[in-house]
């Protein structure tokens, strides 16, 4: 895909020589809705909300650059569904999606991976295409036609970011962890991923599980948890956490218990700009996490967008990802040039856009799962009160340092 601002300039001569030409306005097209279900209320509002905003600027960077051309330059309209912060309620908004915007063509949700799997099963009967940022491989071991992962899956981040993390401490350090402890949420995504690594990966590297305890989210007190830390004292923690407050109570605890073990996170619940209104920078530094997706050095530009428009202070994967969705719609938009989603859901199996601009890794296409092919991670790590992409080196902002013990 080529750069949207570059778009945008070639769309705003093309709709002045329109104008002279006395030819009407692209806009004039009928929108064609791309919906967004994702949770704007209860305990996880702020990532969808975040979400969000990544789609609206997308939304208004396609819009900018042409629309869609081979149709006319039709612009593309953000619908916009809360999905709720429970399974039922996101089947129910699914359901809603569904019946009251019959003229969607395509979507993009729902944050957690447990709402992703209820809000595809309503979809899937609709034939709406579904792209997704969530993580469990479950999502697309359905056999389902019309729902596709831009995001590595659990497992697949799992194999990766093992051997990176354990490459690091040694080069580091001069040792390899030789023990970890996990402490996970029984989210899918985070089941998922605990899941690959006790079924065979956690052996192929060399570690040794001394501790797995998994939690309700949200918790109500961690000491139990952290105490088991530090009785087990392992040379890692690998910490699955999906909610924030979760996340503080733990980490606090550490401090408490003056529990120093290096802490691997994954995914972005333990980096969210929010965090810093709970905790002071000092308890999150060094912290890493593999994530699927962050904001990198080839996106200054995006990143300084979300910030002077919203005030985010740095872009995490809920919006890069969401932003780079709706240029993924528009790319199978322009190769079926129909609003017709299962013309659309063809285009995106037969998709082929070459490398992916905003996604890590990979390319633009899907394989037969609806995964996308190639597809790499990140790894992120709070540093002077940022957390900042440090792998891959190609797309690091920073350089990482291994937490002290």
């Amino acid at each position: 895909m080529t750069n949207p601002l570059k778009r945008s300039l070639a769309f705003a001569l093309a709709a002045s020589t329109a104008a002279m030409a006395g030819i009407p306005a692209l806009a004039q097209e009928k929108p064609i809705q791309i919906g967004l279900i994702a949770p704007t209320s209860g305990i996880y509002a702020r990532p969808g909300t975040v979400m969000k905003m990544g789609a609206e600027l997308a939304v208004q960077d396609v819009n900018e650059a042409g629309g869609i051309s081979c149709m006319n330059g039709a612009p593309l309209e953000l619908v916009v569904i809360d999905s709720g912060d429970t399974v039922e309620k996101a089947t129910n908004a699914a359901q809603r999606m569904v019946a009251e915007y019959p003229e969607l063509v395509g979507g993009t949700g729902a944050y957690l991976s447990s709402f992703t799997l209820a809000v595809t099963e309503v979809t899937e009967r609709a034939n709406l295409p579904m792209l997704t940022l969530s993580y469990s491989d479950l999502i697309t071991d359905r056999g389902f036609k019309n729902v596709f992962q831009t995001s590595a899956t659990a497992g697949v981040q799992a194999q990766l970011a093992l051997p990176i993390i354990l490459d690091l401490a040694e080069a580091q350090t001069g040792k390899r962890p030789e023990t970890v402890a996990i402490i996970t949420d029984n989210t899918a995504a985070s089941l998922s991923s605990v899941e690959r690594m006790t079924n065979g990966l956690l052996d192929d590297v060399g570690l040794e599980v001394v501790l797995e305890e998994v939690f309700t989210p949200p918790l109500a007190d961690a000491t139990s948890l952290v105490q088991q830390v530090r009785q087990k004292r392992p040379d890692l923690l690998f910490f699955l956490p999906t909610v924030i407050s979760d996340s503080k109570l733990i980490l606090e605890k550490m401090k408490e218990f003056r529990v120093q073990v290096p802490v691997i996170s994954f995914g972005i619940a333990i980096a969210e700009p929010e965090v810093l209104n709970t905790m002071p920078p000092e308890m999150l530094e060094g912290v890493m996490s593999a994530v699927a997706n962050w904001g990198t050095k080839s996106q200054e530009e995006l990143i300084e967008r979300l910030n002077t428009v919203y005030g985010e202070p740095w872009m995490t994967q809920n919006a890069v990802s969401t932003y780079g969705d709706i240029w993924l719609f528009k790319e199978a938009l322009e190769k079926s040039c129909s609003r017709d989603r299962a013309a659309l859901g063809d285009a995106l199996r037969e998709l082929d856009a070459g490398p992916a601009e905003y996604y890590p890794g990979g390319t633009l296409s899907f394989d037969d799962k609806g995964r996308r092919e190639g597809a790499s991670l990140t790894i992120i790590q709070w540093q002077d009160g940022v957390p900042v992409t440090v792998f891959p080196e190609d797309l690091a902002l920073s350089q990482p340092s291994w937490p002290k013990k």
